[in-house]
């Protein structure tokens, strides 16, 4: 399985950007890890939310054979051990891979989330998008280690 995680934008803290380096090697231990970086997926102010925005077309079809799970307000939230489980499932139903999609300060269209194989909360306390950023890879890395039992998530 691969993990891809896309967001928008540049992470512009060097701390933030340094601990997400550094999650992102941690990850590597376990799974190919991809980090990519993209433009708006949704045009400033844009008033269309239920049709998808010529980004949001492109990257459905750039993901076309992977699971989609957005971060989202809206989404379930999971406990580490919960998603941890949840990755080990996708791991043995055979996804070869899943993707996390961070969005920007516009979020996602109503079509884009329909899209989606997952809406995924991280907290419902409202985070910065590069602090979510870090929160997810290092979610990520936990729940690999919560799998193979390292002592990681103590």
């Amino acid at each position: 399985m691969k993990i891809r995680v896309i967001w928008e934008g540049k992470t512009k803290d060097a701390h933030l950007r340094s601990l997400a380096a550094d999650y992102e090697k941690r990850v590597a231990r376990f799974v190919d890890i991809k980090i990519e970086q993209t433009r708006p997926l949704r045009p400033a102010g844009s008033h269309a939310p239920e049709t998808l925005s010529a980004a949001e077309k492109r990257l459905l079809e750039k993901l076309r054979d992977c699971t989609k799970v957005l971060l989202d307000e809206r989404g379930v939230e999971r406990t580490s051990e919960e998603f941890a489980e949840w990755l080990g499932e996708r791991a043995l139903h055979g996804a070869r891979e899943v993707a996390f999609i961070v969005g920007g300060a516009d979020g996602f269209s109503d079509a884009l989330r329909k899209e989606a194989d997952l809406l995924l909360a991280l907290s419902r306390m409202t985070l910065t998008h590069e602090w979510a950023r870090v929160l997810l890879l290092e979610q990520i890395y936990r729940g690999f280690t919560i799998l193979r039992g390292y002592p990681y998530p103590r």
